[in-house]
């Protein structure tokens, strides 16, 4: 899918800064990156074509894209927190943000990075690991586009498999309405249920009318299914999917995929830095 570029259309980074505070308050000062993003998108009243926009040749939108600096730079800022799940908060729900300048808050954070700091700093070792985060998740999806499409649906069975499915077999048969695998989803061992998956190597966005085909090849196969993309969805494909009364089809993008594939280490290596610190007052108690 071909879309246009329409750059001056997306909001720069500054003007998210004070929705995505905005957003966070609307959920009670904590959130996920995705429950931010679905708040700045109602906030900002972002219409599909400009959600569309993708950053680069990656899977992630140029929203997405700049929604993550203006997350950082409220970080570095002093405004936000993150945690290692990746749930992002306020420091202080009773702030005032009304008052708050995006401008000048853009200006802080660049005087720091031009002065000259230790490699210890703080905020500079925060900008400089957002910007390696955004070049291996590039790195990673540029492999993901160039595997052929049997690759890619054998990636996505050991990655079912690994995220303990059993019985993972990919069919990809033609005329199928897109059924690309099955497999059984196993609970704490106990309650299982069969799923059937569809895997879309592309770079653009799969549409609610792709989510409705793949349904309709569910029906009366299984009451569950997986659409896997190294793309995204519009809205209104989310929606399709966890519609009422229809058939729940879980849905991965291809951000999510990223960052499964690095949490279980598949084509990913993970370097740990070791870090020795000398204990001056021990020898001083000599």
């Amino acid at each position: 899918m071909n879309v246009k570029r329409l750059p001056s259309s997306v909001p720069t980074f500054d003007a998210m800064l004070i929705p995505t505070l905005d957003a966070l308050k609307n959920l009670g000062g904590s959130g996920t990156v995705q429950e931010i993003y679905e708040q700045v998108v109602q906030i900002l009243n972002l219409p599909d074509p400009v959600l569309e926009i993708l950053h680069g040749k990656t899977s992630t939108s140029e929203v997405e894209y700049r929604l993550a600096w203006s997350r950082t730079y409220l970080k570095k800022y002093g405004l936000l927190e993150n945690s290692a799940r990746g749930v992002w908060s306020l420091l202080s729900t009773d702030a005032d943000f009304e008052h708050l300048d995006p401008k000048e808050i853009v200006k802080a954070i660049r005087d720091i990075e031009k002065s000259k700091v230790d490699d210890s700093d703080p905020i500079l070792a925060t900008i400089e690991e957002s910007s390696e985060e955004l070049e291996w998740h590039q790195q990673l999806h540029k492999m993901l586009l160039a595997l052929e499409p049997a690759a890619f649906e054998r990636l996505v069975q050991r990655l079912l498999r690994e995220s303990g499915f059993i019985q993972v077999q990919v069919t990809g048969k033609s005329g199928d309405g897109g059924i690309d695998g099955v497999g059984i989803a196993r609970i704490n061992g106990f309650l299982s249920f069969h799923v059937l998956f569809q895997c879309k190597r592309y770079q653009g966005s799969v549409t609610a009318g792709q989510i409705r085909d793949f349904r309709g090849a569910m029906q009366g196969r299984t009451d569950k299914g997986l659409f896997v993309t190294t793309g995204t969805f519009t809205r209104d494909a989310v929606k399709e999917a966890t519609r009422d009364g229809a058939p729940p089809i879980d849905l991965i993008d291809g951000e999510q995929l990223v960052e499964r594939l690095k949490e279980l280490r598949l084509g990913v290596k993970i370097t740990m830095i070791e870090s020795v610190e000398i204990d001056t007052a021990w020898f001083e108690k000599i």
